[in-house]
């Protein structure tokens, strides 16, 4: 469900934007033991580096950037969603010294992306954006809000006004996302690749994480072999770099791998626990027959995004319930109140589906015309509407929706693809 995994790319950005700082007297244990983390301690070198610099300054802002920037990095890298937390502690320490400091208030509009505070990033971003209109950074703050946020012509204006000033792998990789929203499969492949090939060599990461969308879009358009070669390469790079891990594991399942897909996804939920990754494998042990597993699966979903508290929007969980008809009307609760906070094609799509699953058919179907508004959607989003128009009994298009949902990936959803054969089948024989 989560597109946050496009704008966690701004902070491989994020280095060049603490460099240019100067202030706090606050003892660095307040912000280096923040959140728990089991991935970075006082004894990591570079973080050992970061605090005994704020030691030798406290008032300097660049000194609070720089950890800040140091504890984005180690999150991209392993997963571990604390360390934002920690990021944004140090970010306030440096707001602190001096609250008009640019490059600080560039790394807290970034992370206001990354807690989906979407409305917030954009009022951060505009404003950065008078203060700096030839930045590229701010640039990236703003497409990836208007994209979340479903404002897409504003989004290209942006990204485009981004590319122009600064052509590298960043600014790639948001043109590829929006070929792929516009339906151009051919040029967001093209991009991705471009933009991995661009990424900065002294960091792997960057790299790969191009891969991993690369690897998403061959997915989404169902060349699994495609997106398996590119999952491959990104582990490559970093062997236990957790979105490949979580795409590869995703694609093994799709293949038919069950087993393969299992040991891969049962690994990472252990090491890096998820909504996405244990909804996956709970549909894999679904599909095994291991209906204990699978709930222990599924419960766990509903454990993470109460663990991140007011920092999760529950739209994955949401989907789960719906998809599995449970909880509906805490299901439409959720996408009610996310829709009120966006308009683009994911929330879309999810206040669809609830809808339907709660009998509202005549709602769900206008919901669903916002949500296919673009012609890059995904199987998902296409097989919804087929089961919208399913129910309203308009059994022509909804064998035309189903089909094309199956024909652009046979294996979008381990089990809602199921479904769907099961509804085409069914309208075979009733036509």
């Amino acid at each position: 469900m989560r597109s946050s995994s496009f704008f966690i790319a701004i902070f491989a950005f994020a280095v060049a934007v603490a460099g240019s700082s100067c202030s706090t007297n606050v003892a660095r244990g307040e912000v280096a033991n923040g959140t728990h983390s089991s991935f970075i301690t006082e004894t990591d070198p570079e973080l050992h580096s970061a605090l005994a610099l704020i030691d030798k300054a406290p008032d300097s802002k660049m000194a609070y950037n720089n950890l800040a920037v140091l504890y984005i990095k180690r999150a991209r890298n392993t997963g571990d969603f604390g360390l934002y937390l920690k990021a944004e502690a140090a970010i306030e320490k440096a707001l602190q010294v001096d609250p008009a400091d640019g490059s600080t208030r560039k790394l807290q509009a970034s992370l206001s992306l990354t807690f989906h505070r979407f409305s917030e990033a954009l009022g951060r971003g505009t404003a950065l954006d008078r203060e700096f209109p030839d930045d590229a950074f701010v640039k990236g703050v703003l497409t990836d809000a208007h994209i979340e946020l479903g404002n897409y012509t504003e989004a290209v204006a942006a990204a485009q006004q981004m590319v122009d000033l600064r052509p590298n792998s960043l600014s790639y990789s948001r043109v590829a996302q929006l070929r792929s929203l516009y339906g151009d499969h051919k040029g967001s492949v093209e991009m991705y690749k471009l933009a991995a090939r661009t990424a900065d060599p002294a960091d792997p990461e960057a790299k790969s994480w191009c891969l991993v969308r690369l690897g998403d879009e061959y997915f989404k358009n169902g060349d699994l072999e495609a997106a398996e070669r590119s999952y491959d390469e990104a582990l490559s790079l970093m062997p236990q770099y957790h979105m490949a891990l979580a795409g590869k594991g995703r694609n093994r399942a799709a293949l038919g791998d069950l087993a393969g897909a299992e040991k891969i996804l049962s690994e990472l939920v252990t090491r890096i626990p998820s909504p996405e990754t244990a909804a996956q494998l709970g549909n894999i042990y679904t599909l095994q027959g291991d209906a204990v597993r699978a709930k222990a699966q599924y419960d766990l979903v509903e454990v993470i995004e109460q663990k991140l508290g007011p920092n999760a929007d529950q739209k994955r969980l949401a989907m789960l319930w719906a998809d599995r008809d449970e909880h509906l009307s805490e299901a439409l609760a959720i996408a009610e109140k996310q829709s009120v906070l966006a308009n683009d094609l994911n929330t879309a799509d999810l206040f669809a589906w609830t809808l339907y699953k709660n009998g509202r058919l005549v709602e769900a179907r206008a919901a669903s015309k916002r949500a296919m508004r673009l012609r890059g959607v995904d199987a998902r989003i296409i097989y919804h509407a087929g089961m919208i128009e399913k129910g309203l009994g308009n059994k022509t298009e909804a064998a035309r929706l189903l089909t094309a949902a199956m024909k652009l990936n046979l294996a979008f959803d381990l089990i809602q693809s199921q479904k769907a054969k099961a509804a085409i089948a069914e309208l075979k024989e009733t036509r």
